[in-house]
């Protein structure tokens, strides 16, 4: 699995993930654990309430803060590629709201944006359900 092509990026906030490559291998068992073959390009946008505001207007017509958009740009059966735009500000603040770790909030919203790109929903109950179950799965298999 190439975790060199997960990558991590931010905007609009003074904000700089910490241990990268550990993420980056959490990230890559978690893709092989959900069958898929490798990881094609795959990029993290740590940014503020405005920024991800502004995405999600822009690109979803949604005027509403959120904590993460994900953008799938798979081609390839097997492969996981896309963008993932994740607000720094709003998982900070779900994580007083929730009485969890800023790091384990962060954590839990980046493997949220993977298991989108693996094909999971959360719109309808039963789908946000499986999505916190494997949420809950996957932060506990971390090793770090």
């Amino acid at each position: 699995m190439a975790l060199k092509d997960i990558q991590f990026f931010s905007e609009d906030i003074d904000f700089t993930l910490k241990e990268k490559q550990k993420v980056r291998e959490w990230i890559g068992a978690t893709i092989k654990a959900e069958g898929f073959k490798r990881v094609g390009e795959l990029s993290f946008v740590l940014c503020s309430d405005a920024y991800l505001l502004e995405i999600n207007k822009q690109y979803l017509d949604h005027d509403t803060f959120t904590d993460i958009v994900t953008f799938d740009s798979s081609e390839d059966e097997g492969v996981i590629a896309g963008d993932i735009f994740i607000s720094v500000e709003r998982t900070m603040e779900n994580a007083k709201k929730f009485n969890v770790s800023e790091r384990d909030e962060l954590h839990r919203v980046i493997i949220h944006g993977i298991l989108h790109l693996c094909g999971y929903y959360d719109k309808k109950k039963e789908d946000k359900t499986l999505m916190t179950e494997k949420e809950d799965y996957y932060l506990a298999k971390r090793e770090f």
